[in-house]
């Protein structure tokens, strides 16, 4: 091929977030202003910007409050904005929902509640339930992001353990309407696992939610499994009258920008084929497909012929047992490096559409046909390294780190395998 596959996927990578930024998406998606009051609230790593978006198309009086992540946030002028952590919650996040849920309560059928929505803002929205401490919720966390939950289950907890999640927000702004504006970072694009939902009916159970504590063997801390086992800490359900003026709308997703990658590759003469939009599972493992899939492309032109771009969104997980730095995309980049061994002709891109992978300052990582013979050069073992869950230190040392700072948006993982002839 003559296009330089480093230029090429990184451009498919580029379209991708440009397909999601706020500024694109937000504005066709505004209501007409209500007769009452218009109060905006939000979370996540975009709410910043979504907000910006908002602030500079809407035709009458509003204002607000949104959290976003530290680093996330962009000026405006009559909406709020704090940051706060993510993905351990912290002080400013519960001070932030706690006023948030007080903006809502008391409006009425005239007034109308924006609610932008992305993901990061189950971690931001760290209000906690009755009888648990922010403290104790931050442990919990920590004890989830080392165990290897997906986010699913993850969210199920989280909102059985919230004053704010899982449908109570839009449950605490009734009569008034509200309309959520949901940038999907979720394997599915289910409304209620967003940011854990806080404007939609949760489908979810406290027996669900402790089934996953069992699961991962979690019982620290004491006070989390008590709430868990009171029958107020359930969460407001489908059919409850209190959603009946609640829209929840998404107006970008993972599958949208992997097409809009789609249509770089396409440009460029390259077929181009879409595996999925949410695959989940452990990294490592999932890197073991992939690389099985793009050997059989190579070698026997099956299931596709090359040359060819793979393409895969969602959200996979890590379950941290070494010492290293990185994130999930770092993880699945060297985990696909040591399974292809040096295959020819096979070239991947991995990261995350807001910027960040996992705790790190980069985006992501290239892998090259011949990133192992030069990691080698360099002394470095791909195994060990993968062993001690090092990705970010292995693509760090060959120069190969993406660093994009914050996009301001956030549809989940980006993945492109590009197979030459």
């Amino acid at each position: 091929m003559t296009d330089d596959p480093r230029a090429v996927l990184r451009a498919m990578f580029d379209a991708a977030v440009e397909a999601a930024l706020p500024s694109a998406v937000v504005p066709p998606n505004l209501p007409e202003p209500p007769r009452g009051r218009t109060i905006v609230v939000g979370a996540g790593k975009a709410s910043a910007a979504m907000a910006r978006a908002a602030e500079e198309h809407w035709q009458g009086p509003l204002g607000g409050l949104v959290v976003t992540r530290y680093g996330h946030a962009v000026p405006c002028q009559r909406i709020e904005i704090v940051e706060a952590a993510h993905p351990v919650p912290d002080a400013a996040g519960r001070e932030a929902a706690g006023r948030m849920l007080e903006m809502v309560s008391g409006l009425g059928e005239d007034d109308l509640v924006l609610a932008l929505i992305s993901g990061g803002g189950s971690a931001l929205l760290s209000l906690p339930a009755p009888g648990l401490t922010l403290e104790e919720k931050q442990a919990l966390t920590g004890a989830l992001l080392r165990s290897g939950a997906n986010i699913h289950e993850m969210n199920c907890l989280r909102k059985h353990l919230s004053a704010i999640k899982g449908g109570r927000l839009a449950a605490a702004a009734a009569p008034a309407r509200v309309l959520s504006l949901l940038l999907s970072d979720v394997p599915g694009d289910d409304p209620a696992v967003i940011a854990s939902g806080p404007t939609v009916p949760d489908p979810s159970t406290l027996e669900e939610a402790r089934a996953v504590l069992e699961k991962y063997g979690i019982t620290e801390p004491r006070a989390a499994l008590e709430a868990l086992r009171r029958a107020e800490s359930e969460t407001p359900k489908p059919g409850d009258p209190a959603f009946r003026r609640v829209e929840n709308r998404l107006i970008a997703t993972p599958q949208s920008s992997l097409e809009a990658a789609a249509r770089i590759a396409k440009a460029r003469g390259l077929a181009t084929h879409i595996l999925s939009d949410a695959i989940e599972g452990e990294a490592r493992e999932v890197a073991k497909v992939m690389a099985a899939i793009a050997i059989q492309v190579r070698r026997r032109s099956q299931p596709f012929e090359p040359p060819c771009i793979l393409l895969s969104g969602g959200e996979t997980t890590v379950t941290v047992k070494g010492e290293g730095r990185g994130g999930r995309n770092v993880e699945f980049l060297l985990a696909l490096a040591v399974a292809l061994a040096g295959a020819p002709g096979i070239h991947a891109l991995a990261c995350d559409t807001d910027g960040i992978d996992g705790t790190e300052d980069n985006a992501g990582a290239m892998l090259t046909a011949d990133s192992l013979e030069r990691a080698e050069a360099l002394g470095l073992g791909a195994k060990t390294m993968l062993a001690n869950n090092d990705g970010y230190g292995f693509f760090k040392a060959l120069g190969d780190l993406i660093m994009t700072g914050p996009t301001l948006t956030n549809v989940n993982d980006f993945r492109a395998i590009l197979i030459e002839e």
